[in-house]
């Protein structure tokens, strides 16, 4: 039977920027609302029904496109939350041959450009996020990590299952 939820793709970094991510959202992120964990949005909805297909174009750019490098380079307001900024050219280039590919599969949200970042705040008043924000960048120093892998997980109405993986080659 074909599962027709969504599919969402998400850039995996090593295991101790993952870590690192998942502390900074646990202890910013409201307890109730954080039903999904640290992550690098590559696609926020591709059909469910074309998991088969988007799984082997992954492995295809898999191939072609080594671990992409990221910067993270500071924080910024969402509003009423804050997101960690990344910088990467290789990632930025994995998500638009990606694009390209499945086009017509593609929502308003996934065709606009592309900017990574780790939302590790959302849905607090402007205040709280204002707050947060100060204080996040206070302490900030930009550091480096890589993209080892593309995780496929499937929306289930909030919160998030996984699927599948597909490792990037080594530089």
């Amino acid at each position: 039977m074909t599962d027709f939820r969504p599919l969402i793709l998400t850039a995996r970094p090593d295991a101790a920027t993952l870590a690192r991510f998942e502390t900074l959202r646990r202890q910013h992120f409201p307890p109730a609302l954080n039903r999904v964990p640290a992550h690098i949005s590559l696609f926020h909805h591709l059909p469910g029904s074309e998991l088969d297909a988007v799984v082997a174009r992954l492995k295809l750019a898999a191939r072609e496109h080594p671990r992409p490098g990221v910067e993270a380079t500071g924080y910024r307001s969402l509003g009423r939350g804050v997101a960690l900024t990344l910088r990467s050219p290789g990632l930025a280039a994995l998500h638009a041959d990606l694009a390209a590919a499945w086009e017509p599969l593609l929502i308003p949200q996934d065709r606009a450009r592309y900017a990574a970042h780790v939302t590790v705040q959302n849905k607090v008043t402007p205040a709280e996020a204002r707050t947060t924000l100060v204080l996040l960048q206070a302490g900030f120093a930009p550091f480096a990590f890589p993209i080892v892998a593309v995780d496929v997980w499937r929306y289930l109405d909030g919160p998030w299952a996984a699927v599948g993986s597909v490792a990037l080659r080594p530089a």
